[in-house]
């Protein structure tokens, strides 16, 4: 029955508070270690306390994966009960959380685990995704397949307006990054496959950039699926966010738009002043 299946997601598919308790989310969350201290993501710690540290000492935090122990612990929870679980992780190339969570899931039994390849609301529509299915009423077994079926069409990507932070935590070179500074790039990063990548260099202003990356995004939506789309940011001006909403709003027909603010872990990677726009494709990316 669809009462006894839980849906759990790591923190990394930063989903708001909202929208876990519409679709029934139970969030385990991960670790931000900043200066010597240890802290929860998004339980004691926020993004702008990062920016603020960065601003601050130019340190950068440390994201832990959950451990297999930490996986037990959380699962435990619901299987005791006599529930069973499908739990998303972000993608297993850029964390071991993923093989943590398949070694507790082995150890417990009944408990089903989604590797989102994908990270922040890339992997939370595939969280909405399952809990669609599960208020059909559709078995675990059907629910994990399709999800997974899923899993290749989802189209996430942001808009950096500075690379500092790719920067020292060795995801980009320093000639890479003087170049982006020096022509005013804007880097549109795309995951795909699990990883992220270089998808376009924009040039110019960071809002005008942001334009012309939402139509050049969803422009021609004849490929989209229309059901949601997530604009999802990393610390923008707020005018600017309620702009890239209204144009999205604007470009392509979506049914719903959620505006979703990025968690600790992409603002960990990434800095302030990212913007996303991730949506479901019809087919593969």
């Amino acid at each position: 029955m669809a009462s006894d299946i839980i849906i759990t997601s790591d923190s990394t598919t930063d989903l708001s508070k909202e929208l876990c308790e519409r679709y029934k989310i139970t969030v385990m969350p991960l670790c931000i270690t900043l200066g010597d201290k240890l802290y929860t993501d998004g339980v004691d710690i926020t993004p702008d306390d990062i920016y603020a540290h960065h601003d601050r000492t130019g340190e950068l935090p440390k994201t832990t994966a959950t451990n297999v122990g930490d996986c037990l612990d959380f699962f435990s929870q619901f299987t005791s009960q006599g529930k069973t679980v499908i739990h998303f992780t972000i993608s297993s190339e850029m964390s071991s959380t993923y093989n943590n969570a398949c070694m507790a899931a082995e150890e417990l039994g009944n408990v089903y685990i989604i590797d989102t390849k994908n990270l922040s609301t890339g992997g939370g529509l595939l969280v909405i995704t399952a809990a669609e299915l599960l208020n059909q009423g559709l078995p675990v077994e059907e629910i994990v397949e399709k999800t997974r079926e899923t899993v290749a069409r989802v189209d996430a990507s942001f808009v950096i307006d500075n690379l500092e932070y790719l920067y020292k935590g060795g995801r980009c070179s320093a000639v890479a990054m003087l170049g982006a500074n020096l022509l005013k790039l804007k880097p549109c990063i795309q995951v795909k496959n699990g990883k992220m990548d270089v998808a376009k260099k924009y040039r110019g202003r960071y809002a005008d950039v942001l334009k012309q990356y939402v139509v050049d995004k969803i422009g021609d939506y004849s490929d989209i699926d229309l059901d949601r789309v997530f604009v999802t940011h990393a610390g923008c001006d707020p005018q600017l966010v309620d702009d890239i909403v209204e144009l999205v709003k604007k470009t392509a027909p979506f049914k719903e738009v959620f505006l979703t603010r990025a968690g600790c872990t992409v603002s960990s990677h990434c800095g302030a002043n990212t913007l996303g726009v991730l949506f479901i494709r019809k087919s593969p990316i």
